[in-house]
């Protein structure tokens, strides 16, 4: 499944471009108003190039990345910071957690949850909003998700989609965790794994294909991350 896709339009996404695409998604309004300033400020001479970076068409200089990181720092230090002060609920019971299994294969296709029974409830601060929570199985999206760590899930009832940040997602048959990137049309996503140093001969062995966004069944959104222990 992950072989089928369009090889003219999707190219192998280098890991400072990902971090370009989440950076671009959380800081525009805020931090720059539209992709004509951030040209400006980046020194490109059309707009355009942003485009073609967060449509995943184009990589990001490193330069470039610097520059924008350097930039707008202070937003990026404010983000993290709030995100590390999020205030705990009394009374929360925690939300369910679901430990479904996914195959060993590059396609990781998780069991569906509404087959299985919590094993017991996440709770912890910042996942208030979440509702349930499912373990990661395999390498496709490491390092971001590492194999065996538990993940705090938001459904986003609208199916919108914000490109860049990481879904678990329900399409077909299909389940499981991905990048979801602007396609070249409105109606499609690009779904990205993050590990893009496993290779099977000169092959990606998790290679990026195209979903139509009427396929999507459930969509939900990684909103926190518990790593399991190294001892």
């Amino acid at each position: 499944m992950e072989d089928q896709f369009k090889p003219n339009k999707v190219k192998r996404i280098r890991p400072e471009t990902l971090e370009f695409i989440i950076l671009y998604n959380q800081l525009r309004g805020r931090a720059f108003n539209g992709n004509a300033e951030l040209a400006s400020v980046l020194g490109f001479n059309s707009p355009a190039s942003i485009t073609e970076i967060i449509k995943s068409r184009q990589n990001i200089d490193p330069d470039k990345l610097r520059i924008f990181k350097e930039k707008y720092r202070d937003f990026i230090v404010a983000k993290k910071t709030t995100e590390n002060q999020l205030p705990a609920t009394l009374g929360f019971e925690g939300i369910p957690m679901y430990e479904v299994v996914a195959t060993a294969s590059g396609v990781e296709v998780y069991k569906d949850i509404n087959d299985s029974t919590p094993i017991g409830h996440m709770n912890f601060p910042g996942i208030e909003d979440c509702d349930f929570a499912l373990p990661v199985w395999g390498h496709s999206m490491y390092p971001y998700l590492e194999n065996g760590c538990w993940v705090a899930l938001k459904v986003i009832h609208d199916k919108k989609i914000l490109p860049g940040e990481v879904y678990y997602i329900e399409w077909g048959e299909y389940r499981m965790y991905k990048r979801l990137l602007a396609g070249d049309n409105d109606d499609e996503v690009i779904a990205h794994s993050d590990n893009v140093t496993e290779m099977i001969g000169n092959r990606l062995k998790y290679a990026p294909f195209v979903i139509r966004k009427d396929e999507i069944k459930k969509l939900c959104l990684v909103k926190d991350i518990h790593k399991k222990h190294n001892h």
